[in-house]
């Protein structure tokens, strides 16, 4: 199976990768949108969680890593609910993991271990402990495959980063035990400020959090109304959303008429209709001279003054005025 995609090129993929790309579990992720609600008002933001996923395993193609890490990759959004953190806000879940704590349930529903187990694989050794897979997963603030794709990919989608410059970014990318690093500063730097234009100017903008918070407020209400269940998240973002459309419920109704192209919203602290505090999210990698790795805010006045700004940024939360709905 050839896989083309734009941040990273072509690869040929082995065929339990293709088995499991062509499985249900990773096609339903073609149908979650990364960014919750945002495509319901702005359909530019429409990346996808398959999106995300093929790119995480070929990232961690690139960088040499296993066929078992490549698996853990492609699958580790595979129990993403619909509309993805969404959930977590009707839920009140302030980690934002619901998708982490229902993963191994999702697997061991699925046709995955079959997929697997064909190929001499076992599912337990390779998707339940992803802290093997270095690569993959890392605590913030470093880089790892999830992270890093996600940024790049969402940035280069939305017209914040050219295919270009993404490249330059992974051509500095080092491979050190296992684990991603930076061989270079200013790569550093230019990754840093990539990521705080995802996770504060995108999952944090005005019209982001009125779209995500007015879908939470309408999920929470079709469930207590019983017209949802919680099984009903395990489709797809439009299966739910048809649902509701369905429903006779003149509430439901005027919630999701409250989500369309036309929303205007602004940051305002001194009025404001919503209040959104979500989880803090930092990066600092760390740069790699061959010898030892230094973070790069020990190197870098510029990143450690990004980090302070987004600290502050995230723990303050967002303060926004519908302008019109």
């Amino acid at each position: 199976m050839i896989i083309k995609d734009k941040i990273y090129g072509e690869f040929e993929v082995e065929k339990v990768l293709e088995e499991l790309i062509h499985s249900k579990p990773v096609q339903r992720l073609k149908g979650i949108h990364q960014g919750g609600a945002s495509y319901l008002v702005n359909n530019q933001w429409n990346v996808t969680r398959y999106d995300h996923s093929i790119g995480v395993m070929l990232l961690i193609r690139k960088l040499g890593g296993s066929v078992e890490e490549q698996i853990a990759g492609l699958l580790h959004d595979v129990s993403h609910t619909a509309f993805s953190h969404v959930v977590d806000y009707v839920f009140k879940n302030k980690n934002e993991d619901y998708h982490e704590m229902i993963y191994s349930s999702v697997i061991f529903k699925s046709e995955i271990p079959e997929i697997l187990a064909k190929f001499g694989y076992h599912y337990e050794d390779i998707l339940l402990d992803d802290s093997k897979w270095t690569l993959l997963e890392q605590p913030a603030p470093e880089l790892c495959a999830d992270r890093v794709d996600y940024t790049l990919r969402d940035m280069f989608e939305y017209g914040q980063i050219s295919l270009h410059e993404g490249a330059a970014f992974l051509k500095q990318v080092v491979v050190v035990e296992g684990k991603m690093y930076l061989k270079d500063l200013e790569a550093a730097q230019w990754f840093v400020s990539t990521y705080y234009k995802e996770v504060i100017d995108f999952f944090m903008d005005p019209l982001n959090v009125y779209g995500n918070d007015v879908l939470a407020q309408t999920l929470k209400l079709a469930l207590d109304k019983e017209i949802l269940t919680h099984d009903d998240f395990l489709g797809e973002d439009e299966a739910v959303i048809e649902k509701l459309t369905a429903v006779n419920d003149q509430e439901i109704q005027a919630h999701l008429r409250r989500l369309h192209q036309q929303v205007r919203a602004i940051e305002n602290e001194k009025d404001y209709d919503i209040y959104r505090k979500g989880k803090v999210r930092l990066i600092n990698p760390s740069v790699f001279n061959g010898e030892t790795l230094v973070k790069a805010s020990q190197l870098s006045n510029e990143v450690k003054k990004m980090n302070e700004a987004a600290y502050a940024k995230s723990m303050k939360g967002s303060y926004i005025k519908v302008l019109f709905f």
